[in-house]
């Protein structure tokens, strides 16, 4: 599937009352590491549609696995909320927060081995995936169809320990989908594979969207996946720093007012420069005055300002005061 193709599935096929919408206000999620707290999430603002498919982009440790666990309800937030459908995760209740990780999102863990018992058939892993599900009044779809909807009817007799990594990987999918929730959280699904087998997987993603309409939020650093998927969100240092649609990248203006600059801006204006911002007839205009560099504290000490010079006294652009 083409991300042309994924788009126009996601706008003419019928409605699928099992898919959620997620939503996350003012995140926060802070955890203590060798006697300090680090803030792995630092006000992440987001909204996915219900049925829509968002990759989860940024470098290791940027905090998009974070995220993916807070919206899975492994853990609750240091503050903000996550609302996933009509669900408010940190209001929710031990029973009800079981109720919602068997019927309504399904988490694919990184390394598809953690996702099996591991002495069971793929098809006995996908029914005993589906039990607590189907204990909890959940309709869930037939094993068959799990297994052909993800490719995995032809191993679906064998145990983990004759697949290749890819096979484990499409078992692995399978067995997050036996619920049938309306949230599918995968984290790196494609990681470790090569290419042929990286491809099988993305195609069986776009395939569970397409076909059951349910909400797909893949985390991944592989600008190859990226590239597939119809919407990208980038996670830097904790927050939202960017954001892909069909191929055309964005900044993303948070709740909070902050507007992370592109990667490939950073090294030209470093922490601390000065920009004027003015709007124009067709849009806005971000003139840098004064480099980051050049300014400590509220002095300038270079002199050298882009287009100009300054006195480096007294000037209102250049002291930052």
């Amino acid at each position: 599937m083409t991300r042309a193709e994924v788009t126009r599935a996601q706008v003419t096929r019928p409605q699928v009352t099992r898919a959620h919408a997620i939503t996350t206000v003012g995140l926060v999620h802070i955890y203590r590491s060798e006697g300090h707290d680090v803030a792995a999430l630092s006000g992440v603002d987001l909204s996915v549609r219900a049925g829509e498919v968002v990759g989860l982009l940024g470098p290791s440790g940027s905090g998009k696995s974070t995220l993916l666990a807070l919206l899975g309800g492994l853990f609750r937030p240091s503050a903000g909320k996550i609302f996933v459908g009509d669900r408010e995760l940190s209001a929710l209740t031990a029973a009800e927060l079981d109720d919602f990780q068997a019927r309504d999102t399904s988490l694919m863990l990184q390394g598809a081995r953690r996702n099996f018992v591991p002495y069971l058939t793929v098809r006995e892993n996908v029914e005993f995936a589906q039990a607590q599900a189907r204990r909890l009044g959940a309709q869930v779809d037939p094993v068959e169809r799990t297994l052909g909807l993800v490719g995995a009817s032809d191993f679906a007799d064998a145990r983990l320990g004759r697949l290749s990594q890819g096979q484990v990987q499409m078992a692995a999918l399978a067995v997050a989908m036996a619920p049938s929730p309306g949230v599918l959280l995968a984290d790196e699904p494609t990681s470790a594979l090569d290419r042929r087998a990286r491809e099988v997987i993305i195609e069986a993603l776009l395939r569970i969207n397409a076909e059951q309409g349910t909400t797909v939020v893949v985390v991944t650093h592989d600008p190859e996946v990226a590239a597939r998927l119809p919407r990208t969100v980038t996670i830097r240092d904790g927050r939202i720093g960017g954001e892909g649609r069909s191929g055309q990248e964005y900044a993303v203006v948070t709740a909070d007012g902050f507007v992370p600059l592109p990667v490939h801006l950073r090294e030209e204006l470093p922490p601390g420069t000065l920009l004027r911002i003015e709007r124009v007839e067709d849009g806005y205009l971000l003139a840098p005055e004064v480099l980051g560099h050049e300014v400590l504290g509220h002095e300038v000490l270079g002199h050298e300002v882009l287009g100009h010079e300054v006195s480096g006294h007294e000037s209102d652009g250049a002291t930052g005061a």
